[in-house]
């Protein structure tokens, strides 16, 4: 599905359309550009969204500052017409200055002068200062809203996948979690995190600081705004009139979209319902949009053609095609996951989560909001120097054990760990789409860190609120659950079984 979105451009207009939908100041910039990619990395992956975002963003900028270059040129100008004057015997403008401030009666001039002076390049620096800071806003919030949107959908982003797998793995019975149900909880999450990261991000870099006002109100505002719609309104129209492709597209999405929400929503009777209990996934839905994509037509059927036996067979190009599913597919995150799955078992068969499960015990002490405040903060920090695929594959085992050991439903832990794992923003090697941004040579580490450090702390408290709040009652974690119960008879099974191979020994020495 998003291969086809990116082969006919229908996430660039939706990007586009946004923004011209949310004005031209630099702040509401960075908001458009946020939600944009947040709703884009939803459906596309958090790389090509960032990689999509990113050339966007640059052309906005370089209009917005187009002026600098025409400053420029305008003092080396004047330093030539300085210099030719001198050249012909003409006095400058500062040598003639100097003569008229001469005396006494001149010497209040020529403070207001040093004065004006001092002020225009007081004014000039913080209008520099605040340029700069606008091009970061505007780069480091795209990746920023590009991981925190990948985890509004089971298929944003590759540790959403990894828990559902291996949920299946641990809890075969569990039929809780969903594409519905997830989304159900992590939307709103999604869009208060947008919105605080915004505010953060712009009182940063984005001209809502107190630091910045002065320099804003100096830019011509209108001409300014005027010449970002412009560059806005430019791209949009070159990509001409909404083909059939796209609206074919835009159609199958939004029926995709729909049969997911609907299938099993918890909360109502869904449409999966008219089935046999079992038969019908997520992955039936995903399949079945995808097959109807590789055999409709790109462009506007003619029923003509099927009256008209003398008309000449054409071939037309589906709206996705095995080309394309080739080179948009991530196969090696395929294979990354499988692996994944492999581990996850290995570790459940040998014993080795319940081994590391009876190394937790003084976390079993702890009360489970604290549990989960704990484990969503180092998850977070550990997810900033390791891959968030990788990190999740190692905790979600031992969350599933420390959930049991807790007699807490074990999605109450699972959750968070997952969603945490995607909230790495302090380092440009914690996410491929940091990677991208600070590759534009505009970014700083220091910008990351300073910036992401406060991401993150949001983001824990944020996910730490909506576990404990409308999670509690979309998931019922209030209630220890029927699927986990099986899970307790092997741990203790297991645990016997330990003691028994300890006192053994002993019993024969005896």
């Amino acid at each position: 599905m998003a291969g086809a979105i990116e082969n006919w451009n229908l996430h660039r207009r939706i990007a586009l359309r946004i923004l011209l939908f949310v004005g031209t100041q630099p702040a509401r910039l960075i908001l458009g550009m946020m939600f944009t990619s947040g709703f884009l990395s939803m459906w596309l992956s958090n790389t090509a969204t960032t990689a999509m975002m990113l050339p966007i963003a640059t052309a906005i900028l370089k209009s917005l500052f187009s002026d600098t270059e025409s400053s420029k040129e305008s003092q080396k100008f004047n330093e030539e017409n300085t210099g030719v004057s001198q050249l012909n015997g003409l006095p400058s403008v500062s040598s003639e200055m100097q003569r008229l401030t001469k005396g006494d009666e001149n010497k209040d001039l020529q403070e207001k002068f040093e004065v004006a002076v001092e002020t225009q390049s007081d004014l000039k620096e913080m209008e520099e200062e605040y340029k700069k800071s606008t091009w970061k806003g505007f780069l480091i919030s795209i990746p920023y809203a590009a991981s925190i949107g990948g985890t509004a959908t089971l298929t944003g982003t590759s540790p959403n996948l990894l828990l559902l797998g291996q949920l299946k793995s641990f809890f075969p019975d569990c039929e809780v979690l969903n594409f519905g149900s997830w989304f159900l909880f992590s939307l709103p999450l999604v869009v208060i995190f947008l919105l605080a990261g915004w505010l953060w991000i712009s009182f940063m870099y984005g001209g809502l600081g107190p630091r910045f006002r002065k320099a804003k109100n100096s830019e011509v505002g209108a001409e300014v705004d005027a010449r970002v719609k412009a560059v806005i309104k430019e791209n949009y129209q070159k990509l001409g009139s909404m083909t059939f492709a796209e609206k074919a597209v835009g159609f199958f999405f939004f029926i995709f979209a729909v049969l997911l929400f609907t299938r099993d929503p918890k909360f109502f009777p869904g449409w999966a319902s008219l089935f046999k209990a079992g038969f019908v996934t997520d992955g039936v839905t995903g399949v079945t949009i995808v097959i109807i994509l590789f055999f409709f037509p790109s462009q506007k059927p003619s029923f003509k053609w099927w009256l008209d036996f003398k008309a000449p067979n054409t071939v037309t190009e589906p709206l996705l095609s095995w080309k394309k599913v080739q080179e948009s597919v991530p196969w090696n995150l395929i294979l990354l996951l499988g692996g994944g799955f492999a581990m996850a078992k290995g570790c459940e068969e040998s014993g080795l989560s319940i081994w590391i499960g009876t190394r937790l015990q003084p976390l079993e002490n702890l009360s489970p909001g604290l549990a989960v405040l704990l484990i969503t903060v180092v998850i977070a920090s550990f997810t900033e120097f390791a891959s968030n695929t990788a990190t999740i594959v190692i905790f979600l085992p031992v969350l599933a054990e420390l959930a049991i050991r807790l007699k807490v439903n074990p999605l109450y832990l699972m959750i968070p760990g997952t969603v945490g794992c995607s909230y790495a923003f302090m380092l440009p090697v914690s996410t491929p789409p940091n990677s991208i941004a600070f590759a534009s040579g505009h970014l700083l580490v220091k910008d990351m860190v300073k910036t992401g450090i406060i991401m993150n702390l949001m983001g824990v408290l944020l996910l730490s609120l909506a576990i404990n709040t409308w999670g509690q009652y979309i998931f019922h974690l209030a209630t220890f659950p029927d699927w986990a119960s099986p899970r307790i008879m092997n741990v203790t099974m297991a645990v016997l079984h330990g003691q028994n191979l300890t006192m053994n020994p002993l019993n024969n020495t005896v």
